[in-house]
């Protein structure tokens, strides 16, 4: 499953990684204007945009209740190889954000992993409980945000609004939905540049960018990990159920949560894609709904894995999955040499549909190294790298 997450997260890193930051959310932003960029953006709303993310972050959770309770059983000290793998991630981070690419969500994981210590202890009803209340927090924080956004539309666009006002409604704007041209056209400028620009301009005007996102996501990314956790005891992330449960699981969750967000996509079409109702539907609006889709697909998975847990294709996901943090850097490293201008420069020149042709070449490489790699191996290269330094002791790499 871990190895299905990391490889559906591409699908909507690519649009981060090929174009500017507003067309993220928002398909009229950049080059969107086709039908297959506005099917291409449908498919991902419904399906991908959050849900790869919080699938990764719901196994985050259980990844953490396994080693802490591994290490607790072996020599009581849970918690402080706990505390040694966050800060061993958070540097991880720290070079991946600031020496690679801007969309890094390591830094996320690793402060959240050090907030989220408490869960470690709780039994299956404080984590159940938990869950619910960052659910809560973190949805009404995302709400708070969507609503200052439109009031700000709202009185910018009144008869008689202030200069002020209509500066700062322009301001985001430029922000989230593209309508600067200007501001566009210098960021694409901008990636397109070389490598030391872009590495500055991002420690000098992007450096609060990993707290931005732990401000939006945090509570709801702690309670995800909490919902990881319950699912591992509960035997849902191990297999124990059977198909019949997993199937009703998905069948709830896939029609709740699809209806939903079909109908914040008809609201999204309805109002011609006006940048902040896309934008405040694709950050906060879709919480609950996504969170569905995304438990659909877990109960999905753990079906097809079942299923077909002997198939070659399900081996090759499986070996991705546990070298996936390696394919996750190695990703960001390869893509960004390949759109950025210190690279190939391809930065801007693609529409969404075409960005979207390139995605499988990168899943193919991924299942076509990772296999070979864990026969000979015990772990991922930088999986390795990361147990040495958290354990703080070499490890054993050769099988």
């Amino acid at each position: 499953m871990r190895g299905l997450a990391v490889m559906g997260i591409l699908l909507m890193n690519i649009i981060a990684f090929g174009m500017p930051e507003a067309a993220y959310l928002d398909p009229t932003a950049y080059r969107g204007d086709s039908l297959g960029d506005r099917i291409s953006w449908a498919f991902t709303f419904l399906l991908v945009d959050n849900k790869m993310r919080g699938l990764f972050s719901m196994l985050f959770g259980a990844s953490m209740l396994l080693v802490f309770e591994r290490a607790e059983a072996r020599d009581g000290n849970g918690a402080q190889v706990h505390k040694r793998r966050m800060a061993w991630l958070l540097a991880f981070g720290l070079v991946h954000y600031f020496l690679i690419w801007r969309g890094d969500i390591l830094i996320l994981y690793a402060l959240c992993g050090f907030l989220g210590m408490v869960l470690l202890t709780l039994d299956d009803a404080g984590l159940k409980r938990a869950a619910i209340m960052l659910f809560m927090v973190g949805f009404a924080m995302l709400v708070a945000t969507a609503g200052a956004m439109h009031w700000l539309a709202y009185i910018a666009q009144q008869p008689g609004a202030s200069p002020d006002d209509v500066a700062a409604y322009r301001d985001l704007i430029g922000e989230i939905g593209g309508a600067d041209r200007a501001r566009l056209a210098a960021e694409v400028a901008l990636f397109r540049s070389d490598y030391f620009a872009i590495t500055v301009d991002r420690w000098v005007n992007e450096a609060t960018g990993p707290f931005v996102l732990l401000f939006l996501y945090g509570a709801e990314t702690l309670g995800l990990m909490a919902v990881g956790m319950v699912l591992l005891r509960n035997g849902f992330l191990t297999g124990a159920w059977a198909v019949p449960a997993y199937l009703r699981v998905a069948a709830w969750a896939y029609g709740a949560g699809l209806l939903g967000l079909g109908g914040l996509l008809g609201i999204c079409i309805a109002g011609g894609f006006d940048h902040v109702t896309v934008v405040t539907i694709g950050i906060a609006w879709s919480m609950p709904f996504r969170l569905l889709v995304m438990l659909g697909h877990a109960a999905l998975a753990m079906v097809l894995i079942k299923r077909f847990t002997r198939s070659a294709l399900v081996t090759r996901i499986g070996a991705a999955g546990r070298a996936a943090f390696t394919n996750y850097l190695g990703t960001s490293v390869l893509m960004t040499t390949l759109f950025y201008g210190y690279g190939f420069g391809l930065f801007g020149h693609l529409s969404r549909w075409q960005l979207y042709l390139i995605v499988p070449p990168v899943w193919a490489l991924m299942l076509l190294w990772s296999k070979p790699w864990l026969e000979r191996y015990r772990y991922g290269p930088l999986e390795w790298v990361w147990r040495v330094l958290a354990r703080g002791k070499w490890q054993p790499l050769n099988r």
